[in-house]
């Protein structure tokens, strides 16, 4: 049986091992928990509310609850731990409640570890219900273990429910001397205003990106790394003001760069495009190039600019152009570089006012198009060709003068159609009256004969048609065989005001969304003229179909009162009048003429 063998070890080989194994122990803190602020006079950003706050501990008006909003990352968590720090901070010479804290106190390493027993921390996203809400008032009751005061911290409190927040709303008005509360949210809309009525609310704001990135170079030279002004700024800006978000971005960036912050590496890093090529695809686009815009993003995004970031990219740029066009150069964004703000100052002088609104708004519309496409690519094409092709149209200001002059109308737009057939000749009051006939007579053969060599001839074109009410609009429709659209003019729309060439309209909830459009559409097709369809919140009139039941309905009541109409319902007394039309020549005023139609016993007109 052989002995087993031993290891022989020498000093060398253990202070080896016991190197190793710190090395592996020690983990890596990531840079926003690492350089989270420990004191107020570290909180970068807000000192709107580190002075309030300051002010009121000083005075004695410590607030019984706290609500904490604002965007993602701005230290919400963190301001409310500072704030049950402060409450709590016990040191020698101090009495109570404090900013000032000049050193570590008693309770603040474990308030600022989250594991004091009398700074309770709870995930209101994870305990929404009244029995977590119930729990919490049941201990609220006791005084603190060891501290001043017993603070709640409710994260993301406008995940509770609606039972959660009726439950909390007595405790919270009149709570125990010894309890504060601090709700910290970024959507403070969906906290009921019951519960925000309780709290003094602070509005933690987004971080401004030259005060960002002096807190980066800060935090890099701390962490023994060395960065390039501009990759800070790519790295402010892509944070969009939130801290968290910088010192998440510029971990992977030092990780990335082997200490060394680039801004290559960075705009790689973050799939984001040369800025300088954003300004060249954005005078390419403007000038209504498609053809080459479309290959300077398919060049950008062969380098590995995401699709949807190049026209986030493209709505900054004219954010910037738009910047100076109106304030002057003093007013671009300090994270910008020399070389930007005078491609900025450049296009502004070359473009309008009016063409860089009209870009935006595109842009903006087809940010959303490119991030919910299955096709991003595709998506973004289809929004550089439609900027392109929007560039060459006249501004805003030119089509309301061409629309007042009485044109509107392009060069290049094909010749107006034919004019429909007329409508037919309404007959005068008089006429109506001297013939109180209950349905017209049918044309005779050499009339109707006449009518279809008329409406079988070809038309003479003509300039324009002149719709001169919104009745004639409604006959076009029907002119036009469009029966869906008559029916949507006469049903589903109140006429609020019309003019030749341009109708304001009231939908009713039933109308499609895009009615106006089409009826816009249509019309400009049918008459060869521009018409402004608008929507108004007046009420206006009655729906035409409405009017004319009405009106109809009167009619009928008047004829039915007609001495030789009565005569006909005394014999025929389940007969009806279904429909009042006037006599297609003037009768005597004693009765209905030798043309006019009875009445069957059914009540239809014969």
């Amino acid at each position: 049986m052989s002995e087993p063998r031993h290891q022989k070890s020498t000093p060398g080989s253990a202070g080896n091992a016991q190197a190793s194994s710190a090395a592996i122990g020690e983990s890596h803190i990531a840079l926003a928990r690492k350089y989270r602020p420990k004191v107020f006079a570290e909180l970068i950003g807000q000192d709107a509310m580190v002075r309030t706050l300051r002010n009121a501990f000083a005075s004695g008006r410590i607030a019984q609850a706290y609500m904490l909003t604002g965007v993602r990352g701005v230290g919400k968590t963190t301001t409310a731990r500072l704030i049950a720090r402060a409450l709590n901070y016990e040191a020698p010479g101090v009495s109570g409640p404090t900013l000032d804290m000049d050193g570590e106190g008693a309770h603040c390493r474990a308030i600022l570890e989250s594991r004091h027993l009398d700074v309770v921390e709870m995930d209101a996203a994870s305990h929404t219900g009244i029995d977590d809400i119930r729990d919490l008032i049941d201990s609220a009751h006791y005084k603190p273990n060891t501290a001043r005061y017993k603070v709640y911290i409710l994260d993301e409190v406008h995940m509770l429910s609606k039972p959660a927040f009726a439950g909390l709303l007595k405790t919270l008005e009149e709570p125990p001397e010894h309890v504060k509360f601090i709700f910290a949210t970024t959507e403070v809309r969906k906290v009921p205003v019951t519960v925000l009525s309780r709290c003094q609310r602070f509005d933690l704001k987004r971080i401004e990106s030259d005060e960002l990135i002096e807190h980066l170079k800060r935090v890099t030279a701390q962490e023994g790394a060395t960065a390039e002004e501009g990759a800070l700024a790519l790295i402010a800006r892509a944070a969009e003001g939130s801290v968290r978000d910088a010192l998440s971005i510029l971990d992977r960036a030092i990780a990335f760069g082997a200490g060394k912050v680039e801004t290559e590496s960075v705009r790689g890093l973050l799939g984001l495009a040369d800025r300088g090529r954003i300004f060249d695809l954005l005078e390419t686009v403007l000038k209504g190039d498609a053809g080459a815009a479309l290959g300077q993003l398919a060049e950008l995004n062969r380098d590995g600019a995401e699709p949807g970031q190049v026209i986030a990219d493209l709505a900054d740029a004219v954010h910037a152009v738009t910047l100076v066009k109106a304030a002057g150069e003093g007013s671009a964004d300090p994270a910008i570089s020399e070389a930007e703000r005078a491609r900025a100052a450049d296009l502004a002088k070359r473009l309008s006012m009016p063409a860089l609104a009209r870009a935006w708004q595109m842009l903006l519309k087809g940010h959303e198009e490119v991030r919910s496409s299955p096709r991003p690519l595709a998506a973004a094409d289809m929004v550089l060709v439609r900027l392109a092709y929007a560039a060459e149209l006249p501004p805003p200001a030119e089509l309301a003068r061409q629309l007042r002059d009485g044109g509107g109308r392009s060069e290049k737009a094909p010749s107006p159609p034919s004019p429909p057939p007329k409508p037919a000749r309404k007959p005068a009051p008089s006429e109506a009256k001297a013939a109180p006939a209950i349905s017209s007579p049918a044309p005779s053969p050499a009339g109707r004969q006449a009518e279809e060599s008329e409406n079988s001839a070809p038309p003479e074109a003509a300039p324009s048609l002149e719709l001169r009410s919104f009745d004639d609009v409604v006959a076009l429709a029907e002119a036009k065989r469009d029966l869906k659209l008559k029916h949507a003019l006469l049903e589903q729309v109140r006429l609020v005001h019309f003019k030749p060439g341009n109708i304001e309209l009231n939908p009713l909830p039933q109308a499609a969304k895009n009615l106006t459009q089409e009826l816009m559409r249509k019309l400009k097709s049918w008459t060869g003229r521009v018409w402004i369809v608008a929507v108004s919140d007046e009420p206006g009139a009655e729906p035409l179909g409405q009017q004319r039941r009405e009106k109809e309905a009167r009619e009928i009541e008047t004829i039915r009162e007609h001495p030789k109409v009565k005569e006909v319902l005394q014999h025929f007394p389940d007969a009806r009048i279904a429909a009042v039309r006037p006599a297609a020549t003037p009768q005597d005023a004693d009765g209905p003429g030798e043309e006019t139609d009875d009445v069957r016993e059914d009540g239809t007109s014969r």
